[in-house]
């Protein structure tokens, strides 16, 4: 357990990507902060799963994460149970599809603030911990949209753009600090973000669901599979690792050879 003693928060962690992350980090020890939607119950339930498997202990922290003051409550309660955040994972995200001239302006707000302000705001809150214990790990679960556009996703694209130069800047600023920062850009992840965007694509194109599925998901991606939240999570790990600790700036694109063509 090479994360024993090390505390891991990790946004949008109830579902999908951010739950295979927290599991994989409490595998090897660390203790979670999740944070993210959920009932009560199932969010203790979650916690007291990760506690047992990693030995340490597991927290929710909750927070709107659309709003400035949402991050700031989250990031207090970390630092005030944890005392540091070594490993930020800035997962959260969601997403909306429309044409530009239709795109509501409320939803590109709420994409920005979601998707890119809040992992700022997070990191700016976590790094003077970091930076006292001479380690840490900022990982941004980014896109391939960090790398290439698609169209009708104008603020998705713009955002995760954003995370990656905010990862290039972190990994500059911090060189001689033990910090690391880097994106992992998956392709399609069968995630309920993803299946939550089928109807609006549907609409936006005037496509069945099949079609959706496989003539704009995986038609980009040449293995013609979902990327699995066990893969991208698996990635980070590797990330944390000190075998990792001169990987920093870096965008790793898991997406079955998407942006190859």
């Amino acid at each position: 357990m090479f994360l024993k003693g090390k505390s891991a928060l990790v946004t949008g962690s109830t579902s999908g990507i951010g739950l295979a992350y927290a599991k994989a980090l409490a595998a090897e020890g660390a203790d979670i902060v999740l944070n993210g939607f959920g009932e009560e119950s199932e969010l203790a339930r979650l916690c007291d799963e990760l506690a047992a498997t990693s030995g340490g202990r597991a927290i929710f922290a909750p927070g709107d994460l659309t709003k400035r003051e949402g991050t700031e409550a989250m990031m207090a309660t970390a630092l005030a149970e944890f005392g540091a955040v070594d490993i930020l994972i800035a997962n959260a995200g969601m997403q909306h599809v429309a044409p530009v001239e239709a795109f509501p302006v409320d939803k590109w707000d709420a994409i920005i603030a979601l998707n890119l302000t809040s992992a700022f705001d997070a990191c700016r809150l976590a790094i003077p911990g970091m930076k006292a214990k001479g380690w840490g790990r900022i990982i941004f679960t980014a896109s391939a949209h960090s790398l290439t556009a698609s169209p009708f996703k104008a603020a998705y694209v713009a955002a995760k753009h954003g995370l990656a130069g905010l990862a290039k800047t972190l990994a500059l600023e911090l060189a001689t600090d033990g910090v690391t920062a880097n994106c992992i850009s998956p392709g399609y992840v069968w995630t309920p973000l993803v299946e939550n965007q089928i109807p609006d694509t549907m609409k936006a194109r005037g496509m069945t669901r099949e079609q959706v599925i496989n003539d704009v998901m995986l038609v980009r991606q040449p293995t013609k599979q979902f990327v699995q939240p066990d893969d991208v999570a698996a990635l980070a790990l590797f990330l944390c690792r000190h075998e990792a600790r001169n990987i920093t700036g870096a965008n790793y694109n898991m997406d079955g050879g998407w942006v190859a063509e």
